[in-house]
């Protein structure tokens, strides 16, 4: 392996891109209605208490409306579900056009076809550099079984065979 000392945003993108990281919408009902984005930066940050954390762009349009509500829901998003992706990736259209989606238990927008969601209320931010660290503490969740993740690695989505464990509990 070679190691370079290039930290060009280019090459961070290149090099960190290398890490595959799912894809979710975080979305909220607002005054003047849902609003959502995409986002590739969301992990779980601890489970007692129950914390996620998510890292918007600053330069988001939407995030701060999101912030204005106080509460979210991150709609972690199936294999079969880029377009959505792309859909609340873009600015300046009607991201919710088509799109089947219920009230959350705090009365946010979760996606219908949702591998899973976690509502939240907003916890804290943090300065992130170009980004904003937010933590929002989990106040209910859900799952469905049966969907495949859609993952994103190198700059694209991800369609890769299934984990070793998987694919060995099937063989036995």
């Amino acid at each position: 392996m070679t190691e370079h000392f290039d930290l060009t945003p280019q090459r961070l993108r290149h090099v960190l891109g290398h890490f595959a990281s799912g894809l979710t919408v975080i979305t909220a009902a607002t005054d003047n209605g849902p609003v959502g984005f995409t986002c590739q930066s969301f992990s779980s940050l601890s489970l007692d208490p129950a914390l996620v954390t998510f890292s918007p762009a600053r330069s988001s349009s939407t995030w701060p409306r999101l912030r204005d509500a106080g509460r979210f829901t991150v709609n972690i998003l199936p294999a079969e579900h880029q377009h959505l992706a792309a859909r609340f990736a873009r600015s300046g259209t009607d991201k919710y056009a088509g799109v089947n989606h219920s009230a959350s238990p705090l009365g946010n927008p979760v996606l219908d076809q949702a591998l899973a969601w976690v509502d939240c209320e907003l916890h804290e931010e943090y300065d992130g550099g170009d980004h904003t660290i937010v933590v929002g503490a989990v106040r209910a969740l859900g799952a469905r079984d049966g969907a495949e993740p859609l993952l994103f690695f190198k700059g694209g989505y991800f369609e890769g065979v299934e984990p070793r464990a998987n694919r060995q509990e099937k063989v036995a």
